[in-house]
């Protein structure tokens, strides 16, 4: 028997959404543009690669994928050696969510994780001290050589890197010879959080290579793969070809892109998740046997609650994740979640938590 939720919007992905209208526009442009070539070579495709290179304001190259696990896996695998490793966090979602991906496209590149247990690692971030610790760990031909860093902004854990923390990331990369990747499944609400230029924490501050995500802020699928360092991605058509993530009609997922880096669509919608976070974060903060982990940066709140207040949400039909060490849960906002929303999650983990 299916049981049928009562409510209409959730807590537990961003990817719960649906298409936001300027994405479902142009997407429905493409579907009525007639016959258009295909494997990228539509108009669509061009106008939306050259949207993100105006954004970016650099002549970077874009590849789409249809998922985050491909952008990334593709992307470590076009700057690593079977023989190199990958530094990042315990919680990266290349380490801990992707099903070996980037080490099976990579024919075998080794992830190393940072330590688990300092201040900056509670918050889902590295910092160059424990960059620099791991590429002078070891430097023997017994051990992967260390190529690239691996940076995730916003961060699995909802905390944001700031410019000049990636600033000084990249220059102990720079320094030890290492390329800086940035996961940026959550980059829009990044840049929203910080009011700063895209450029100003990508490649201005050193990232190479951009996995810019769409689907979790308004598009039906597809992610962009951008390299600021054009040299790496020599032959990436290829590998994106190989690894199935060539899509043959391609405008489909191209075109809502236009929909949401015209008139900054793009920012509007992670700027309206960020602010529903903020909203449920203040109405959740002070109910007894709720302990909000830290305030929320981007779109994403994190709380410890008792098992007998996650046992009775989910049985009000709420959905949300557990997965944090220590029992904590993720309330994830999106960029159609309403103020109602918000309003209604709230009021019944109060009554939950009253009982």
């Amino acid at each position: 028997m299916t049981v049928r939720s009562p409510h209409t919007q959730h807590f537990a992905s961003d990817n719960y959404a649906g298409m936001c209208p300027e994405a479902t526009h142009w997407f429905m442009q493409a579907n009525a543009s007639g016959h258009q070539p295909g494997y990228g070579d539509d108009v669509w495709t061009q106008r939306s690669t050259d949207a993100i290179r105006e954004l970016f304001q650099t002549d970077c190259d874009v590849y789409f994928v249809f998922n985050g696990t491909a952008a990334n896996s593709l992307a470590l695998a076009a700057m690593c050696q079977s023989y190199h490793s990958v530094i990042c966090t315990p919680v990266a979602h290349i380490e801990t969510d992707e099903c070996g991906g980037p080490e099976f496209f990579s024919n075998g590149s080794k992830l190393l994780v940072t330590e688990a247990d300092s201040p900056s690692a509670r918050l889902g971030k590295m910092t160059p001290d424990a960059v620099e610790q791991l590429v002078t760990k070891r430097s023997d031909i017994h051990y992967p050589k260390p190529k690239v860093v691996s940076l995730t902004q916003a961060t699995e854990l909802g905390t944001v890197y700031t410019v000049e923390e990636v600033r000084a990331i990249s220059a102990i990369a720079k320094r030890r010879k290492l390329k800086l990747h940035m996961d940026g499944a959550r980059f829009a609400n990044a840049v929203a959080a910080l009011g700063c230029h895209p450029s100003e924490i990508t490649w201005r501050a050193g990232v190479d290579v951009l996995c810019f995500g769409g689907t979790k802020n308004g598009l039906p699928i597809g992610e962009a793969v951008v390299f600021f360092d054009r040299a790496l991605s020599e032959d990436f058509a290829y590998r994106v070809k190989q690894a199935g993530q060539l899509a043959s009609k391609m405008r489909f997922i191209s075109a809502p892109w236009v929909g949401l880096l015209e008139n900054d669509v793009w920012l509007r919608n992670a700027r309206h998740a960020n602010a529903m976070a903020q909203q449920l974060y203040e109405a959740i903060r002070h109910i007894p046997g709720v302990n909000v982990l830290h305030p929320p940066q981007v779109n994403s709140v994190f709380a410890q609650l008792r098992p007998q207040a996650i046992e009775a949400m989910y049985a009000r039909g709420w959905k949300f994740y557990q997965f944090i060490a220590g029992g904590g849960c993720r309330f994830m906002c999106a960029w159609d979640t309403t103020p109602e929303a918000v309003d209604a999650f709230a009021a019944d983990l109060r009554e939950v938590n009253a009982t």
